[in-house]
């Protein structure tokens, strides 16, 4: 059976006056590592902008200044690290104990190649939705069984050199079946598949997305990380893990549209991507 072309693209529900914080989603994530503290501090600033009540990051001790002194508006959590800067398997327990007070777990970002060994155990132990994007996609790699045996919902982000490996393929040959590939991957591993690049493929094997904004001023180091928080807040707010990837890249892919006709394409960083989201969910509020 073919998978279902959707072009419909999902809203944010309207708030409630009388809702609170816990309303829009307690979000843990799991990311950083030395020299790439900025992956943590992108994610969690666009999970903040991406509405989410309440966003925690648990990154190794050493960035955790870093992480902190980014955005006041989250929490953050430091965790024992291995010499390499990355986290330490030791934090596997604690992890899963600040996992059990949230609704949404990231794991990924940043978080180095010495911590592929934490990132599989906890894919493979969570029992919250999870969305798993970078050094988590890396670290699954060769043990992609371990998708197929959870039972909480899962969101996969790769690029496609990512992507590539999860399948033991060629980037380019990614690049030659970008949705048929999705497709199959997502009915493989029961997760919803974000396949990230020009035209953005989303797909839970049923149904499949291919978005139409962005541009090429968004081919830039952390405009993933926005992303994948975007897409965490979203989760919070939409309880269908399809419709929250197919928002979520439309929103962030407008968002990089705004700040182009602003920037220039060639100027554009990540962190505009935080500054020009909530013209981007204005202008998704108003369209039909």
């Amino acid at each position: 059976m073919q998978a279902q072309r959707i072009t419909r693209v999902p809203r944010l529900p309207a708030r409630d006056p009388e809702s609170h914080k816990g309303r829009y989603g307690r979000i843990l994530i799991v990311a950083g590592s030395r020299g790439m503290a900025g992956a943590a501090c992108l994610c969690a600033a666009a999970a903040l902008r991406g509405g989410a009540g309440l966003v925690r990051v648990a990154c190794p001790r050493e960035v955790y200044p870093v992480v902190a002194a980014y955005e006041p508006s989250y929490l953050t959590w430091p965790l024992p690290q291995n010499e390499d800067g990355t986290a330490s398997e030791t934090a596997f327990d604690e992890l899963l104990e600040l996992a059990a007070q949230n609704d949404i777990i990231v794991v990924g970002p940043g978080l180095g190649r010495g911590a592929h060994g934490l990132a599989r155990r906890l894919v493979a132990a969570l029992s919250q939705p999870l969305v798993v994007d970078a050094d988590g996609l890396n670290a699954l790699a060769g043990h992609t069984e371990l998708l197929q045996q959870r039972t909480a919902p899962t969101v996969l982000t790769p690029h496609p050199g990512e992507f590539a490996r999860l399948l033991g393929c060629r980037s380019a040959e990614v690049q030659a079946r970008r949705e048929s590939l999705a497709i199959e991957f997502a009915k493989q591993t029961g997760a919803v598949v974000v396949l990230k690049g020009h035209g953005t493929v989303v797909s839970d094997g049923q149904r499949v997305y291919v978005n139409q904004t962005g541009n090429p001023g968004m081919a830039t180091g952390g405009t993933g990380d926005v992303l994948c928080g975007v897409l965490a807040a979203f989760w919070a707010q939409l309880a269908e893990p399809f419709d929250a990837a197919v928002a979520a890249v439309y929103a962030h892919g407008l968002a990089g549209d705004h700040a182009a006709l602003e920037l220039t394409q060639p100027g554009l960083i990540a962190s505009d991507l935080l500054v020009y989201l909530p013209d981007a969910l204005q202008e998704l509020e108003r369209e039909e």
